[in-house]
């Protein structure tokens, strides 16, 4: 897939972030993940995200992360792989070299490690991406990773396969100024934790889609509450809002790394053999499953 083609599909529709599976050992579990893949595939997601965030990219070993894409690539029939990519600019630029060789149609650059950085920094980290892979680039602004619009508009400039632009941040007036200055050069993908709660400032902001967590358990509601947005069904929204995403987020809110803990909770609850997230990240309580079990059964 060309770096143009991946930004069509991205703004297409829904996009998700397959949890990573591992075994009883904590080793990656292809079989489970495959079987997981195919089934999301079977749903309206044009692109879904190996080795993202909520995939555990930060607890992953680089020598991980090109088998998980090839496995996803293998499974997800007609549908875009995007492996997620970070750390230091060195390190970068092999996970992309190698998720380009396993098959990836894209990659998601997610924030450096630890330090913050000036924007001439951020700049020379992201090109130096770009420059070294083929794929469709996009970049995710959030935590130590927070991109000016200038910057922005220097790596639109500078970057041709740099094709799309990722939130994490919440900052709705800072994102404004970035659509309303690069345009359609980009596509705009919400990355909030549990986006749905965050979409519709998002779309009255000039975001084109964004990443659903949830579709990794509930995948029917997740494509019903986008549709509803994109319809301007107002009243379908609320009702999904405040019967799964509010309960939800009440639950997710509970601990630190809940936002990734109780996805993978409810992808077991599904009848997918996840396994257990891995530190620094801890499991759902056997109580919170329960809940957890309740709000899906109540929505399903």
């Amino acid at each position: 897939m060309t770096p143009q083609e991946l930004k069509a599909a991205l703004g297409s529709g829904l996009l998700s972030f397959p949890v990573t599976h591992f075994d009883a050992d904590g080793e990656f579990a292809a079989d489970s993940y495959s079987r997981q893949v195919e089934w999301l595939a079977g749903f309206d997601a044009p692109v879904l995200f190996a080795a993202g965030g909520t995939g555990e990219f930060f607890s992953l070993r680089l020598d991980e992360i090109a088998p998980i894409v090839r496995a996803a690539k293998e499974s997800a029939g007609r549908t875009a792989i995007v492996s997620g990519c970070g750390y230091g600019t060195e390190i970068a630029i092999e996970i992309a070299r190698s998720a380009e060789k396993a098959g990836a149609d894209g990659i998601l650059l997610l924030p450096h490690y630890l330090i913050d950085a000036p924007q001439e920094g951020l700049h020379a980290h992201v090109r130096a991406i770009c420059d070294a892979v083929d794929l469709g680039i996009m970049i995710y602004n959030r935590d130590n990773a927070q991109y000016h619009v200038d910057t922005v508009a220097r790596l639109c400039d500078d970057c041709p396969n740099m094709i799309g632009f990722k939130d994490g941040s919440g900052d709705i007036g800072k994102m404004r100024q970035i659509t309303a200055k690069i345009g359609d050069r980009l596509t705009y993908l919400g990355g909030m934790p549990t986006a749905e709660l965050f979409a519709e400032a998002y779309l009255g902001a000039g975001f084109t889609t964004y990443s659903s967590a949830v579709f990794n358990f509930v995948p029917a509601l997740a494509n019903r509450f986008y549709t509803a947005l994109r319809n301007g069904d107002t009243a379908s929204c609320e009702e999904i809002l405040n019967n799964f995403f509010y309960p939800f987020m009440k639950l997710r809110s509970r601990r630190k790394g809940y936002a990734v803990s109780a996805i993978k909770a409810g992808v077991r609850l599904v009848g997918f053999d996840a396994g257990r997230v891995r530190p620094p990240l801890d499991d759902l309580t056997t109580e919170e499953e329960s809940i957890l079990r309740d709000i899906i059964d109540a929505n399903a």
